[in-house]
């Protein structure tokens, strides 16, 4: 399908769009550079796919992240998954999931196998230089988005609010909460601008080869049928591989807040039915913040400390089954997030939760990314030096991430 690139940068009629390859490509080297977390993740996605790669609008993007936040499940993970989706159709979606999550499941599969305690620790100060570049990175998407996303004063005064509120009431819930008001404040005022949407202007983004509902609706049926079956199923039969992938998917279906709120479920599913030792599993928990991609892929080092039915075979049925149903979610319910975003209501709505998102990312910037990478004046300074390669020097993401990772590690010697 033939498409232009409209003003916004999105892909529109008359340039094609990206294969699944060069999809694929793209998310493996962000599987590779991406530290930091699931906020930092959504900056590292908005600079490829927005400000360089320029294949999605701004308000395409910021819509996805808003249907993400309301999702079960990884939000960075299934905001990948849906950009592959917008841009090549299932095949697209299951090239953005392989290509970000094979390097951390791979790293994660090996230092289950023990090579990463046979080499030491990954250095202290490389870590924190890793956790400073995302200071960086998240405040480059912060400033990008309110930009585009919070015009007028309406819009300011709902991404200020979401911002105090969000500081005010952590956690998932308040997240849902949050982006819902900001929802309702949209549509009150007919658009963050105070002026009308109207229906005819989608986003640009929304062109490419989306399934049809049908194939949505088929993913939601699944989606359910999993969730209910494999309890079943794992019981009738007894197999020990399927009632540790029946708790790694039902861990997957039911966690609500991003990766780190997954360990309690965890600890229920597999270290308390005996697969993987609790402290075990809390070491392979730790090793997980030290790897580029999404924390969920602790499921591979699951897998193959379980070894069922063999250690690498384990490995990849453990973390196909925790994020599963992050996978069938994005693609049951986004064919109809395409259709109601045409609708101006909807829109006026999306305009509020634009604004609410730019909010709880300034919240989140602060609070974990700011104060967990930030200790003294050094830092700091690693950070704006991060930041003025990003911003001014424009630098790619992945080059500004290792200098960084080098500049912690000289603060820290």
């Amino acid at each position: 399908m033939m498409e232009r690139t409209d003003s916004a940068g999105a892909v529109g009629e008359g340039r094609s769009s990206p294969s699944a390859v060069r999809i694929f490509l793209v998310f493996l080297r962000l599987g590779c550079t991406s530290f930091g977390g699931p906020v930092a993740h959504i900056g590292y996605f908005r600079d490829a796919f927005v400000r360089r790669l320029r294949w999605l609008d701004e308000a395409s993007f910021a819509d996805l992240v808003a249907l993400c936040q309301f999702l079960p499940g990884p939000a960075s993970s299934q905001v990948g998954m849906g950009i592959g989706l917008e841009l090549a159709g299932l095949r697209g979606a299951i090239a953005a999931f392989l290509g970000f999550t094979l390097p951390s499941a791979v790293l994660m599969g090996l230092f289950a196998y023990g090579v990463g305690a046979a080499h030491g620790p990954i250095d202290a100060g490389i870590l924190s230089g890793l956790a400073i570049v995302a200071v960086a990175v998240v405040a480059e998407a912060v400033r990008g988005m309110a930009r585009s996303l919070v015009t007028g004063r309406a819009g300011m005064a709902i991404a200020l609010a979401a911002l105090i509120a969000a500081l005010l009431w952590p956690g998932s819930l308040a997240q849902v909460a949050i982006l819902l008001a900001g929802g309702l404040a949209g549509y009150a005022v007919g658009g963050v601008d105070g002026a009308d949407v109207p229906a005819a202007a989608p986003a640009a983004a929304a062109k490419g080869p989306m399934p049809p509902a049908w194939v949505g609706g088929a993913a939601l049926g699944l989606f359910a049928l999993l969730l209910v079956g494999l309890p079943l199923l794992a019981g009738a039969t007894g197999a020990p591989v399927l009632r540790l992938l029946e708790g790694l998917y039902r861990a997957g279906a039911l966690v609500f807040g991003g990766g780190h709120v997954v360990l309690p479920l965890l600890k229920e599913s597999v270290a308390a039915a005996g697969f993987v030792p609790e402290t075990a599993l809390v070491a392979g928990y730790g090793a997980a913040q030290a790897m580029p991609g999404p924390l969920f892929s602790l499921a591979a080092y699951i897998g193959v400390a379980a070894a069922l039915p063999t250690p690498w075979l384990g490995g990849a049925l453990a973390t196909l089954a925790l994020f599963a149903p992050a996978f069938l979610l994005v693609v049951g319910v986004l064919p109809f997030w395409r259709a109601l975003r045409r609708v101006a209501p909807i829109r006026q709505a999306l305009g509020g939760v634009n604004a609410a998102v730019v909010g709880l990312l300034a919240a989140a910037l602060y609070d974990p990314v700011f104060t967990t990478a930030i200790h003294g004046t050094r830092d700091l300074a690693l950070a704006v030096a991060c930041y003025g390669l990003l911003v001014v020097a424009r630098l790619p993401a992945w080059l500004v991430v290792l200098l960084a990772a080098g500049g912690g590690w000289i603060i820290a010697g």
